[in-house]
């Protein structure tokens, strides 16, 4: 049987990173993007084939239409095939509203928002074409609930809910399963950029499960979306985060 694959954006770290490995102890091909840290990539690479999958890695920013499907084009052509597209790729640059420029706005909404769309875009064009009932997997965020200092970052994962419901409806004739993951803090390198480990610390005895989630846990649950025992979920937003948003 040929090997079910997945293109992973900004897998290089976080998230994205664990979300490779999880794809590959899945039984899974796995096309690593990565946009700056050849050598952090270059390591999830190698931990994919050490579970025995194949890896290729697919350097690009998701920030464009044309680089978007750049990308998708190149895992399609170092995998064979397309089955799972993981949109994870996004940026979080803390500003104060009332600072915030155009530039720093665009910018965000490029990568997060219009970045999420035109991936899903070339990656659901090969399913279509191909025939294959693949899976596409959005990145949202807790912080739809509202961000202080990350006005622009709240819109797009805002934005990325409505992206998923309606691709689930424009994609479903075509068996292409689409669904959302809205993860609270995660023990990753963006919340650093704005916290410092007191901070952070203070803020996971907050949570109902009084710590910070792992990466390793939002990439099971994108294994699971993935998977044949979720073959009849479509167009749904998950939210994991210990607790902390229960509605």
């Amino acid at each position: 049987m040929t090997a079910r694959t997945a293109l992973v954006t900004g897998a290089q770290q976080g998230i994205g990173a664990a979300a490779a490995r999880a794809f590959a102890v899945a039984g899974y091909d796995v096309a690593v993007n990565w946009l700056d840290d050849l050598a952090a990539a270059e390591a999830v690479a190698a931990d994919i084939r050490a579970a025995g999958r194949r890896a290729v890695m697919v350097q690009g920013d998701v920030g464009t239409a044309a680089s978007c499907a750049a990308l998708v084009q190149a895992a399609i052509e170092g995998l064979g095939r397309l089955d799972v597209l993981v949109n994870n790729a996004g940026i979080f640059p803390r500003v104060p509203f009332l600072d915030m420029t155009e530039a720093e706005w665009d910018r965000v909404l490029d990568v997060n928002l219009k970045g999420s769309a035109f991936c899903a875009q070339a990656a659901a064009r090969h399913m279509v074409a191909t025939g294959t009932k693949g899976v596409i997997l959005n990145l949202s965020s807790s912080s739809v609930r509202g961000a202080v200092l990350g006005v622009h970052y709240s819109a797009t994962k805002t934005g990325v809910i409505g992206i998923t419901r309606s691709m689930a409806l424009a994609l479903a004739p075509h068996g292409i399963r689409v669904n959302a993951i809205a993860p609270g803090l995660t023990d990753t390198a963006q919340p650093r950029h704005g916290n410092t480990e007191a901070e952070l610390a203070e803020m996971a005895k907050a949570m109902p499960l009084g710590r910070m989630g792992r990466p390793e846990e939002i990439a099971g649950l994108m294994a699971y979306l993935a998977s044949d025992a979720a073959e009849w979920i479509t167009g749904q937003v998950y939210h994991i985060n210990g607790g902390v948003y229960l509605a």
